[in-house]
This record gives C-alpha cells, sequence and structure tokens, in this order.
C-alpha cells in the first residue's frame, strides 16, 4: 500500500452518524428522516470482523434496503443475493431473513460499500465517491489479515483501486477478472441488483462462480 494509505491506519473506519462531508447526500439523509422517522437514514458501517480474511465492497446503501435496516445489503435483492451466496460457500452461517435482528454472522468475511450514505437514485457522483475513500481505504488498512477483496460492479472496483493506489488502466474491471495488489487479491464481479439479474447481465451461476474461487483460494 501506498504510505498515504498507511498513513489512515488510524482514522475511524466510518464515518459520523450525521456526517456534512457530502451536502447532497447530507440533504438527501435529512429529507429521508422526515419521510420514515423509523429507518436508519445514516451512514451504514461495515458489517462482519476486521480481522476477516476476505472483503466484500459495494456501491453504496440502497434505499430500501441498508438505508432503511443499517445493515449492508440487507432489505433488498442484491441483499438475497449476496448473502445466499456467502451461506453456500461458508462465508456466513445462521438465516438470512432480510432484517439486521435475524442472528446471521459473517464468517472470516466483511461486507463494506464504497459509499456509506444512499444517494438520490443509487447514483453517487464522483465527488462523493472520492470523499467517502476515505473510509473504504480506512476499512480496508484496518483489516490486519485481509487477503482477498470481492469487488461489486465498476466504481467498487475503481474506487477500492485508488484506495490501494493502483492505477486503473493497470487491472481493467472485468466480471470474473482477478488482480493482485500486492499480497491482495482483488475479484470483479458484475453487482447483484435485480436490475443487473433481470437483464441477463449476471446470472446466478456466474456470481457464484466468484465466490467459489474466492473459496478455493483461501482454503
Amino acid at each position: 500500500m501506498t504510505n498515504s494509505t498507511s498513513s489512515l491506519v488510524a482514522l475511524s473506519a466510518g464515518p459520523d452518524r450525521n456526517c456534512p462531508l457530502c451536502p447532497r447526500l447530507a440533504e438527501f439523509r435529512s429529507e429521508a428522516r422526515t419521510r420514515h422517522p423509523d429507518w436508519f437514514n445514516s451512514p451504514v458501517e461495515s458489517f462482519g470482523d476486521p480481522n476477516a480474511r476476505l472483503l466484500i465492497v459495494g456501491l453504496a446503501p440502497g434505499m430500501q434496503g441498508a438505508n432503511r435496516t443499517g445493515r449492508p445489503f440487507t432489505g433488498d435483492y442484491a441483499g438475497d443475493l449476496l448473502y445466499a451466496t456467502l451461506l453456500e460457500y461458508g462465508f456466513a452461517k445462521g438465516v438470512y431473513q432480510a432484517r439486521p435482528d435475524d442472528g446471521l454472522k459473517l464468517v472470516d468475511s466483511r461486507i463494506s460499500n464504497a459509499v456509506r450514505c444512499v444517494p438520490p437514485q443509487n447514483k453517487p457522483l464522483p465527488v462523493e465517491i472520492n470523499t467517502c475513500r476515505q473510509f473504504l481505504t480506512a476499512t480496508i488498512t484496518t483489516m490486519p489479515k485481509l487477503r482477498a477483496i470481492v469487488l461489486l460492479g465498476r466504481i467498487a472496483h475503481e474506487s477500492a483501486l485508488r484506495a490501494l493506489g493502483i492505477r486503473l488502466a493497470a487491472a481493467p474491471f472485468a466480471h470474473g477478472a482477478v488482480h493482485m495488489a500486492g499480497h491482495l487479491k482483488l475479484y470483479d464481479s458484475y453487482h447483484c441488483s435485480r436490475y443487473n439479474t433481470n437483464t441477463g447481465v449476471l446470472t446466478t451461476d456466474m456470481f457464484r462462480n466468484v465466490f467459489a474461487d474466492v473459496r478455493k483460494d483461501l482454503d
């Protein structure tokens, strides 16, 4: 990792509940709190053990998913596919019931997002991705046993590369691609969104194959 990355080890891996760093997202979050006062409506923290060897990085909390429930990929279709796959390959245990109190536990894995607050239309702006990258960098640098990162979608891929100090041209995004970043192995996947699965961009088997490779490499 670069020196700038190393210098962030002491940084908190998550933003404050009322993080003001991205004004557009802060305003959107405030509006959501007014409309849905019983929802989480805050930056969503990473889920899982910091000592895990696997980190999964998504795009951002979904309005009906993590922004509502407070746990990454919990409460929307993307979570249905992700957690079913993690359970299948031994990276989670229990029963996923789409709520944060379902008792599901991650095993040697952790889940985070490139952007911690829900963006309008699920589309964060480049400046918001860049601003929030400090928290992704801190998440990576505070996982001492980290060996593998699954990157769900191009934005997660590019933000993680920048966090690791890797040129984008040196590791182009492609579903199923694997890149090395020092001792870390990076696995690319299309995002497990309903849109991608409904349109056939990503099939269940394509998604499972990524985690099958991770499982094999970590065993």
